[in-house]
């Protein structure tokens, strides 16, 4: 990728459809700095929201926020926590894609960013035997095990897209492309979006902010 270009690449991404191995190759092959849902999780840690708050918000669950007088609490803008991590989320997303290209995993990068022109929004998905496959050789698990995990996670990540953009996580009209990574395997399909970036990167699409 050209040096003088600037360009930022959301993935959206099932829960092991292997997305986030996708998203690391492709940050590798482009030159580019890859941030996944810990990297900015963490940041928003620093910045005084615990773990377990993320969690909560992960799941879609309000969280009310802490009074000031309280040990440990917050002075807070918002009446209810989840109201200031969606504002810290969108904020740290904000700051990295201005910062420097790169790879954003997941946090709502699409929608975040979806005033900007040098932003290409990929979405990646695979059927669920090769979900639970996945998940099987990842974790050592039961097949059960795996269907419920793909479960609970598939529900948490649409709960938190639903909360923060209003539509639905992998509708088609909030991506510039959807890809199975089943099809090709992972190697090649971050070989294909390196393809794809490096065409539309000719046609000038990151030639602006």
């Amino acid at each position: 990728m050209s040096e003088s270009k600037h360009i930022v690449i959301s993935v959206g991404c099932e829960y092991a459809s292997g997305g986030t191995q996708v998203g690391k190759l492709l940050s590798e092959k482009l030159g580019i700095e890859y941030f996944d849902r810990e990297f900015i999780d963490q940041i928003i840690e620093r910045v005084g929201v615990s773990q377990h708050v993320l969690d909560l918000a992960d799941a879609g669950e309000a969280v009310k926020g802490l009074s000031s007088t309280n040990p440990g609490g917050w002075s807070l803008k918002y009446a209810d926590l989840t109201d200031r991590l969606v504002y810290i989320q969108k904020e740290v997303v904000k700051k990295l894609a201005a910062r420097t290209s790169c790879v954003i995993i997941g946090r709502c990068a699409d929608y975040i960013l979806k005033d900007r022109s040098d932003v290409l929004n990929v979405f990646i998905y695979a059927p669920m035997e090769a979900r639970i496959r996945n998940v099987r050789q990842a974790v050592g698990c039961t097949r059960e095990e795996a269907e419920t995990l793909i479960e609970e996670n598939d529900r948490m990540y649409h709960a938190r897209y639903k909360q923060i953009t209003g539509t639905y996580r992998g509708d088609r009209h909030n991506r510039d492309i959807l890809i199975d990574a089943e099809l090709l395997g992972v190697e090649k399909t971050a070989d294909y979006l390196e393809s794809l970036v490096k065409t539309l990167e000719s046609e000038g699409k990151f030639d602006g902010e």
